[in-house]
């Protein structure tokens, strides 16, 4: 497949991939378009300035990838690995991330406009100065994640864990419901200062 092969300036469209394993590749200004990657590894692949549109992940593993510039936009990611990967400012626009393991993530400086996480392991995960806008979060798992300077408008948490959020006042604006809002008022409690004895 030279012609669909992940390269830099390469413009891919209407291609299915299966089990293909990009890791460790290092491509700039690719434009994929209407594609769909099922069990695709692109573990430790380094992304510049590429924009993805239209696409679908399918237990596609995304483990330690980097990205500078990289833009998701009306695309959905399936039980898939994104465990360390680096998406800084990165622009996600219409997307579904669905019971994917995220943990130890970074998105800081990223921009999110009507983006769903639902199921996804978000522990650790680091959103410091991120852009949230019409954002979701349905049970997932936040433990330890890190919010500090977020900018939010219009997100929600549903039945997510919420325990050690870092940067918790930054969630100013969010609506929490179940039992995260307890978990959340703990973490608010901690950055105050506020000692809470049984």
């Amino acid at each position: 497949m030279p012609q669909h092969d992940l390269e830099d300036d390469a413009m891919i469209k209407g291609v299915e991939y299966s089990t293909v394993d990009f890791a460790g590749r290092s491509a700039e200004a690719v434009e994929i378009e209407h594609c769909r990657f099922t069990g695709t590894r692109f573990t430790g692949t380094d992304l510049r300035r590429c924009v993805l549109s239209d696409v679908e992940f399918e237990t596609t593993d995304f483990a330690s990838v980097r990205t500078q510039d990289v833009s998701l936009l009306r695309s959905t990611a399936r039980s898939s690995r994104f465990t360390g990967m680096s998406w800084s400012n990165g622009f996600f626009r219409d997307v579904t991330f669905d019971n994917c393991r995220s943990d130890s993530a970074l998105f800081r400086y990223s921009k999110f406009r009507r983006v769903l996480f639902t199921g996804c392991n978000l522990r650790q995960a680091d959103f410091q100065r991120a852009e949230l806008r019409d954002v979701r979060f349905e049970d997932c798992d936040l433990e330890g994640a890190q919010f500090a300077h977020a900018d939010m408008q219009n997100v929600r948490f549903e039945g997510c864990t919420l325990l050690d959020v870092g940067g918790a006042a930054s969630l100013e604006g969010a609506t929490v419901q179940g039992p995260g809002a307890m978990e959340l008022a703990l973490s608010l409690a901690r950055e105050a200062g506020i000692v809470l004895e049984p």
